[in-house]
């Protein structure tokens, strides 16, 4: 049975970190399952597909991490026949909305039909990390944009979950970006918060559900991470994310999570202190003290 790796949102940013970092991984299983003489390496996966819109992007990193890999099979020293490394395939894709979950629907279909007499395949990990932000009060953004953030952080998040779930095994894993805006409403950041406000209840009640079929689901929820999000969510007006924290640590922190079957992945002490007094101020004075004192620029 082929094993596959999903990543969405892989162009850039933390979405390039997961696809780095999973194909690391997924070598390290195989080569230890080959070490100990253990036929199962069901932990490790064979293929790594890189979801997003930006094609030179994805063709870029699939030719960074098949290079890794072939570097990495020759100076192992292992002999054996398998490839260590997963290959990485670009899946170009606009993950818009009903649309764009079902465009990967269609993919999963295909390869469900070109494997099917050779045993199928399975998701052995999930990463839905596709989706963007934007700043600014809401009566001054624009409503098309806030639309396309909930159907790109919400809807095609909740439609591609659901389609790959049937392809999922006991051991397969979920992660899905969320962020430190999801345990508060904050003004100046209203859809934003919202949206990742779903994921996060979201993925909380999915582990709930999905526990007996032993499929864990992480919700990753940092607060300011060193990536285009700021440039993208203000239009250029901020050119880098404020005090951003390495997104190689975030994601880091959040596959070590992922791999223990915790719910949520939150890196800085700083984040977590965030998180847990946010249970102690009441939502509408915290949405209210971010629209007044917590202004972020927007064009």
């Amino acid at each position: 049975m082929k094993k596959i790796i999903i990543v969405t949102g892989a162009s850039s940013g933390m979405g390039a970190c997961f696809a780095r970092q999973l194909a690391d991984e997924s070598a390290g299983f195989r080569e230890k399952a080959i070490l100990a003489g253990i036929d199962d390496d069901s932990l490790s996966s064979d293929e790594i597909w890189l979801v997003a819109r930006r094609r030179d992007r994805l063709e870029s990193l699939a030719k960074e991490i098949n290079a890794k890999g072939d570097d990495y099979q020759k100076e192992c020293g292992i002999k054996t026949e398998k490839r260590l490394y997963p290959i990485a395939r670009v899946t170009e894709a606009n993950l818009s909305g009903q649309q764009g979950a079902e465009e990967i629907k269609r993919y999963l279909d295909a390869e469900d039909k070109a494997t099917r007499m050779s045993g199928g395949f399975c998701i052995r990990v999930l990463v839905n990390n596709a989706g963007f932000g934007t700043y600014g009060p809401f009566e001054k953004t624009d409503p098309v944009r806030e639309m396309e953030m909930v159907d790109t952080d919400c809807t095609s998040l909740t439609g591609i979950t659901g389609f790959c779930l049937p392809y999922m095994l006991k051991g397969s894993r979920i992660i899905n970006t969320a962020s430190l805006a999801s345990f508060m409403p904050l003004g100046n950041f209203a859809v934003y918060g919202a949206c990742k406000a779903y994921v996060l209840s979201f993925s909380v009640a999915l582990a709930a559900e999905l526990k007996d079929r032993e499929i864990s689901v992480t919700a990753l929820c940092p607060g300011p991470v060193s990536t285009e999000f700021a440039a993208v969510a203000s239009r250029g007006a901020r050119k880098a994310v404020k005090h951003g924290l390495s997104p190689e640590k975030t994601v880091s922190h959040c596959l070590k999570k992922s791999r223990r079957g915790k719910h949520y992945a939150l890196m800085a002490f700083k984040w977590k202190f965030k998180a847990a007094a946010s249970t102690f101020v009441p939502r509408y004075l915290g949405a209210w003290f971010t629209y007044r004192f917590c202004p972020r620029p927007t064009n």
